[in-house]
């Protein structure tokens, strides 16, 4: 892959809500991961020629506002997205959220709902404890690992 393409790959990365991109083609493996800065990893197909470094390049200076935020650090269990979708916290629009903050729950307690590809998924505790905090709103998007609730 040409230079000018991986160029273009990564400001359309950098410039978007896309967390990750990967492209195989004929000559190669581009990944292209975002985490404040955009770092891209090429792995060539081809087995006789020796795997290149890991090529990281700067997408320039992370915000400032999401320095302070990197250091909250929260305590208790992280109940993380496990796909992509839309979040809901009550079965059906208008009804009561499923839990709220201060609300015990079981583990395998029903926490919210993510719908992805038109599938209404159930999102589960896996472990007791009481909600201290809901980290997203009813309708946002989310990505997957995105944390959503904190148990203690």
């Amino acid at each position: 892959m040409d230079l000018r393409k991986l160029k273009t790959l990564i400001d359309l990365v950098s410039e978007s809500n896309i967390a990750e991109l990967e492209i195989t083609e004929n000559e190669g493996k581009v990944r292209i991961v975002k985490s404040g800065g955009v770092v891209a990893q090429v792995a060539p197909t081809l087995m006789a020629a020796p795997a290149p470094a890991p090529v990281a390049l700067a997408a320039g200076p992370a915000p400032v506002a999401a320095a302070p935020a990197a250091a909250v650090v929260e305590t208790g269990h992280v109940v993380k997205s496990p796909m992509v979708g839309t979040f809901y916290a009550a079965s059906t629009p208008g009804a009561k959220p499923l839990v709220e903050v201060g609300s015990q729950v079981k583990e395998g307690q029903a926490l919210c709902i993510i719908e992805a590809m038109k599938i209404m998924n159930e999102i589960e505790a896996d472990v007791a404890g009481t909600v201290t905090k809901v980290m997203v709103t009813n309708g946002q998007p989310v990505e997957y690992g995105q944390p959503l609730f904190i148990i203690e």
